[in-house]
């Protein structure tokens, strides 16, 4: 699907919209075009391809919404690969898309694949900085990229709120096994976002430091600022499986204190009981002849014994902490 195609001078939107037809036709000097598509099809894609002279191979990337992100130089044109994210419909799971660029000196191609985010707004706000857009299709390309790697921020924000959660109710209570199952589905889905979207960093990068075609060497700081939000969204993300790694080794540090614990204490009453016990094993065994077995007192200075001792040992468990 076309979603928007309009050509811009001096920074102000040309009131008739770009008729895409497969046409070969130059751009006046010192306007652009912009082409913003939706998962375009093979014969969408043709048609911008024959109209503004893109490469085969890489309307074939652009085409295919699992390509690494990256930057490919075609002659006087760039095409830049960007991958999207954005949380799922649980509000934990991350759902990946594919916005892939066509940069020439007059015009740039976006195609977006899997992104719910459109570009609509950031359209409509570049059109009312007129001034910036004047600077031209890289301008657009920083701005679009930067409108990527902020989607990335509510994804760390929503994590993190979610394993601050756990980390707090693990120092309570050890995590039950539905619990740890959604730590590691929650790691497993920061793996992945550092598999997928990691990539950006450097590519980013490339931008700011090489040498590129349709590229303008003063630009280079507004693709530094984005460079500055990809690398806070990576730290944020390898803190946070930091994060979720520690919430099981602590709550298993805890649970194991726990547990000593009540060993400890079970050990403390188990000798005390042991006290009782060993005397009325002695006296209960049948023998005729037991010492003090007929003695007067003997009840009474048995029941002695055993309080003083098992008292004594009370106090001393007490003393020591295990009690």
């Amino acid at each position: 699907m076309i979603v928007a195609a309009r050509r811009y001078s001096a920074g102000k939107a040309h009131e008739i919209a770009i008729e895409l037809d497969g046409q070969r036709r130059e751009c006046p000097a010192g306007c652009f075009d912009w082409i913003g598509l939706c998962e375009p099809d093979a014969a969408e894609m043709e048609l911008v391809r024959r109209q503004y002279g893109l490469h085969p191979l890489a309307v074939e990337d652009a085409l295919n919404p699992r390509q690494m992100p990256k930057v490919d130089i075609y002659g006087k044109q760039l095409f830049v690969v960007a991958r999207t994210a954005s949380l799922g419909e649980d509000g934990e799971s991350i759902v990946y898309g594919q916005t892939a660029f066509f940069l020439g000196t007059d015009f740039i191609i976006s195609v977006r694949f899997g992104s719910s985010r459109a570009h609509r707004e950031l359209r409509r706000e570049l059109e009312a900085d007129a001034e910036r857009l004047a600077e031209g299709a890289d301008y657009v390309l920083h701005a679009v990229l930067d409108f990527i790697a902020d989607g990335y921020l509510p994804i760390m924000d929503r994590l993190e709120d979610v394993a601050q959660g756990m980390e707090e109710s693990a120092i309570d209570v050890f995590p039950e096994q539905a619990v740890i199952r959604r730590i590691f589905r929650l790691r497993r889905q920061l793996r992945r976002f550092e598999r997928v979207i990691g990539p950006m960093e450097e590519m980013v990068e490339r931008l700011v430091q090489a040498d590129l075609p349709t590229i303008d060497p003063s630009a280079r700081i507004w693709f530094r600022d984005v460079l500055d939000h990809v690398r806070r969204v990576m730290a944020r993300m390898r803190g946070l499986k930091e994060t979720l790694a520690a919430i099981v080794e602590t709550a298993s540090l805890l649970e194991q204190h726990r547990q000593g614990e009540m060993t400890r204490q079970l050990a403390a009453w188990a000798a005390i009981l042991a006290v009782p016990t060993a005397i009325a094993g002695i006296y209960g065994m049948n023998f005729d002849y037991i010492p003090e077995l007929k003695w007067h007192y003997g009840y009474f200075v048995v029941w002695a014994a055993i309080i003083s001792i098992c008292g004594g040992l009370y106090v001393r468990f007490r003393r020591i902490g295990w009690l």
